[in-house]
């Protein structure tokens, strides 16, 4: 059922939540901070569509002064996919872009993509079985990859062909991927990969504006996330949150994107910047049924079948960043079981992450939603498990 909420605050214990329980999140993030294992976050949870716990800790900057704000500015990488996904489903909905609709009908040159096989050790290519859908790109059976999620041919050529550089348009990237071969037949494998990136071109296609232009229209104007795009404007670099220079662990040089500079390449699989209020807005509108303070962004029913697992059984998991008891939606994970993973939470719960360390789940079921944002790369798996584990320790 659709709810028209407008994100207001409230006391803990009015929306089911225990505010020793909330104190408790905050004391262990802080502990964290202190054992130098975080520079700082900020954490938000809701239930009902009111929000009971909104806290910053920790320096925004390590190497500087300033405490952290709320309002602070992260790279959000992989938690621009929901947002992308997001504007293919609107378009959808204006029978504009079918689920079904082969990638090839807006970038032809995927017409002629093969499917990488190796054989005697030798990489071959082969015909695809069928066309790249639309519905394939969304939930990552594309049979497009990552380079950073393995070491084999396909992956290689990846690299070699430096499909994440930022001299290149939206438009680049897409004919590049295109001439290289699938790692898989479409539909048969989840794989995480560019595929949301090359969502972004298919919107640029079909509307004729760039990403960032259609994202700023369709969402984050509407919903009033000011602070969300794919470049940091000069006057509000002052607030962009930063990583130690060193991982605290593997004591690795860190780098992150450098979002001072406007971007030439709009990733819409990891390109953009938000602040917590902003990405709890959006949330706030899925958690919504697709609405949010009386501005509709997508329907009731659209929203339910993009929050449902679209793998079932007979889809192979390609990789296990995916997790036990879960399958994919159309921009999200979704879970399918109240056990067989490491943290709580309910069948029906949807979510992802970034590779900074940021992520967010909404969980119909409690009504509840919640995001942490930090930039910590190497320390990402951790803190979503802690924060995720002692968010849901803290509902009535």
């Amino acid at each position: 059922m659709s709810k028209n909420r407008t994100l207001e605050f409230a006391k803990p214990e009015k929306i089911g939540l225990s505010k020793d329980g909330l104190d408790r999140l905050g004391k262990t993030l802080e502990r964290e901070i202190a054992d130098g294992r975080l520079p700082g976050a900020v954490a938000l949870v809701a239930r009902e569509g009111r929000i009971g716990y909104f806290e910053a800790l920790g320096k925004r900057d390590p190497n500087g002064a300033g405490a952290m704000e709320r309002d602070a500015i992260f790279r959000i990488y992989s938690m621009t996919k929901p947002i992308v996904s997001t504007a293919i489903m609107m378009l959808v909905e204006e029978g504009r872009i079918l689920l079904a609709d082969p990638l090839s009908k807006f970038i032809p040159a995927f017409a002629e993509t093969k499917v990488g096989v190796l054989r005697d050790d030798e990489l071959t290519q082969v015909a695809p079985h069928r066309p790249i859908s639309i519905q394939d790109l969304l939930r990552h059976t594309s049979g497009l990859t990552y380079d950073f999620v393995g070491d084999g041919p396909v992956q290689r050529l990846y690299a070699e062909a430096n499909l994440g550089r930022l001299n290149q348009t939206n438009a680049d990237q897409a004919e590049a991927l295109a001439r290289l071969p699938l790692l898989n037949q479409p539909g048969s494998t989840w794989d995480y990969s560019r595929s949301t990136d090359v969502l972004g071109r298919v919107v640029e296609v079909v509307t004729g504006r760039t990403l960032g232009e259609e994202l700023k229209a369709r969402i984050l104007e509407p919903l009033g996330m000011e602070d969300t795009g794919f470049h940091v404007p000069a006057k509000q670099q002052g607030r962009i949150a930063e990583p130690f220079a060193t991982d605290p662990e593997a004591q690795t040089p860190v780098k992150l994107l450098n979002v001072a500079r406007p971007a030439m390449f709009e990733s819409g699989g990891g390109g953009l910047v938000s602040t917590a209020m902003d990405y709890a807005r959006f949330c706030a509108m899925l958690a919504g049924g697709g609405a949010l303070a009386g501005t509709r962004i997508l329907a009731r029913k659209t929203l339910e079948l993009m929050a449902s697992d679209h793998l079932g059984p007979h889809v192979r998991r390609g990789s296990d960043l995916l997790p036990s008891g879960h399958g994919f939606g159309l921009g999200f994970a979704v879970r399918n079981a109240p056990g067989m993973t490491f943290v709580p939470g309910s069948p029906g719960l949807f979510y992802w992450g970034g590779i900074a360390g940021t992520t967010f789940w909404i969980d119909p079921k409690e009504d509840m939603f919640a995001l942490l944002m930090i930039q910590a790369p190497g320390q990402r798996d951790y803190f979503r498990m802690l924060f995720r584990t002692l968010a849901y320790a803290a509902l009535e």
